[in-house]
């Protein structure tokens, strides 16, 4: 059996059209100063409630990510963060 298609929906964009790149944000801190005692750098990358933002919104690289949250879990172990 043949599957059906579904016409395009009308508030979506066409396949033809290009997005345009998010611009990557500059890092301005070495790995190193991801440390669990730099609270001050540790909050920006923390909401309100406490959450660890994803790399989506960082921007961070990988490698930064996975320091980043390591810290912040430490951080917190410490009472240094909530």
């Amino acid at each position: 059996m043949p599957r059906k298609t579904h016409p395009e929906k009308p508030g979506r964009k066409g396949a033809s059209e290009v997005r345009t790149p998010r611009p990557k944000p500059k890092i301005d801190f070495t790995v190193d100063a991801l440390d669990y005692k730099n609270v001050t750098l540790l909050k920006q990358f923390v909401t309100d409630q406490g959450r660890i933002l994803p790399r989506k919104y960082t921007g961070l690289p990988a490698h930064y990510q996975r320091r980043l949250n390591s810290s912040i879990k430490r951080a917190r172990q410490m009472l240094l963060m909530k």
